[in-house]
């Protein structure tokens, strides 16, 4: 079963915590500090693996953490660095953020990956914090907090034909006779419900087509499942349109799917083209098969074939003329591809904000609540770090203007405070 759409959560690790820790050796005098830093927590990467086809390992996980990292020792041991996390997802998935919808990466080539959570930077230990001033500090930092994040994953196949057509055009049984596929086939619509890829080889070379569902008017907003079918047509290099030679109106099929896709991505509608009239074979199709070819070329179809499946009558020639016409396609770029940026740009505006509430104040922010989390509250050198990056950062004159006042309770993230001047 072909699943091309999951929505997961990523988390990257916290850095280790630094350590307090003082030299003591016999015959060394004031060994002074030696507590390590700690490692870095693991990244969360989504790598992509040309042995997955589909997002359905998705939809029995949903959930990736990545490890913390170590702590720091005594000695000035620095802790271990957390392994990332490799979230392994098929080529053609794009990534973006699901809060926002922003492209984050597309990933098109086996092995392409893109960090999506950071992991939090290890906590200094007090040997970091030495100074001419203070030789011996008794503080240290507790590891950043990771990062987290829900994502969208979509995924495009990558093929390059595409076999589109209305439902029952005969397709998949096109792809079933030129390809090692074996999707199923029989005689009423929508017998293809999700699409099929299959291999075709011919004189040492390979190309990859896709069968593509049938679609019905409306499929550029979605009217049977259009936008689940017409993004995978975006990747393909060539598209072989084809046609129930034996439908009450083939010209009015081809105008419709023309429309369909140019509607859904004007790109669609300038990728070349094969048209493929099918079911030559019966006498309803041949009857009318002089006027519809004269109709298609005044309308400027230039690759016109005419075959019919079943009875393999010019497949052969067919596969010819999309080997043919492939070689001329010059290649299109590939979507570009962007890393998620693991360090946000400095806000010019204030990077927090006060709430009060009940006599109680609430100060929120990434920076400031990063900053409280990562502070060791039981050493006093600590808090009173912390307080000077309250006063950096312009909260102890916002909280002064909201009217904050000695032995009020302040918030900090989820960090309870009695405020003290």
């Amino acid at each position: 079963m072909l699943v091309d759409e999951a929505k997961i959560y990523v988390a990257s690790g916290k850095g280790g915590d630094g350590m307090v820790s003082f030299r003591r050796e016999k015959y060394v005098a004031r060994g002074g500090p030696s507590g390590g830093s700690g490692g870095r927590g693991g990244d969360v990467v989504i790598k992509a693996d040309a042995n997955l086809n589909t997002l359905y390992n998705f939809r029995k996980r949903v959930h990736f953490k990545a490890s913390a990292g170590g702590k720091g020792g005594s000695s000035n041991k620095t802790g271990a660095d957390a392994e990332p996390l490799i979230v392994r997802v098929p080529p053609g998935a794009i990534v973006r953020d699901a809060e926002t919808g922003g492209l984050i990466a597309d990933l098109i080539r086996d092995g392409q990956e893109v960090v999506v959570a950071p992991g939090g930077r290890g906590g200094r230990g007090n040997s970091r914090f030495k100074t001419a001033a203070n030789q011996a500090p008794r503080m240290a930092e507790k590891g950043e907090p990771g990062s987290e994040r829900w994502l969208s994953l979509e995924l495009k196949l990558i093929a390059d034909v595409a076999l589109v057509g209305l439902p029952n055009a005969g397709k998949s049984t096109l792809l079933s006779v030129v390809s090692n596929a074996k999707p199923k086939v029989a005689d009423y619509p929508f017998t293809t419900l999700e699409p099929n890829l299959g291999t075709v080889v011919y004189d040492n070379n390979d190309l990859v087509f896709a069968d593509i569902p049938g679609l019905i008017e409306g499929a550029h907003l979605g009217a049977g499942l259009g936008h689940a079918f017409l993004r995978h047509i975006q990747r393909t290099d060539l598209i072989v349109h084809i046609l129930d030679g034996a439908s009450p109106d083939p010209l009015a099929d081809y105008n419709q799917i023309r429309a369909e896709l140019a509607l859904f991505d004007e790109n669609l509608a300038k990728r070349p083209e094969i048209v493929v009239v099918n079911k030559i074979d019966l006498p309803e199709a041949r009857e009318y098969l002089e006027l519809l070819n004269e109709s298609l070329r005044e309308r400027g179809v230039e690759n016109l074939l005419e075959i019919s499946a079943l009875t393999r009558e010019n497949v052969i020639r067919l596969i010819q003329c999309v080997f043919e016409t492939a070689a001329t396609v010059p290649q299109r770029s590939e979507h570009p591809f962007e890393e998620a940026p693991v360090y946000e740009l400095v806000e010019q505006e204030l990077p927090f904000e006060i709430v009060v509430a009940g006599g109680v104040y609430y100060v929120s922010g990434d920076r400031i609540e990063r900053a409280a989390a990562m502070t060791f509250w039981d050493y006093d050198e600590a808090v009173l770090r912390f307080q000077k990056t309250l006063e950096v950062l312009g909260v102890v004159d916002a909280l002064a203007k909201a009217g904050v006042r000695n032995g009020d309770t302040v918030f900090i993230g989820e960090f309870e405070l009695e405020w003290s001047d």
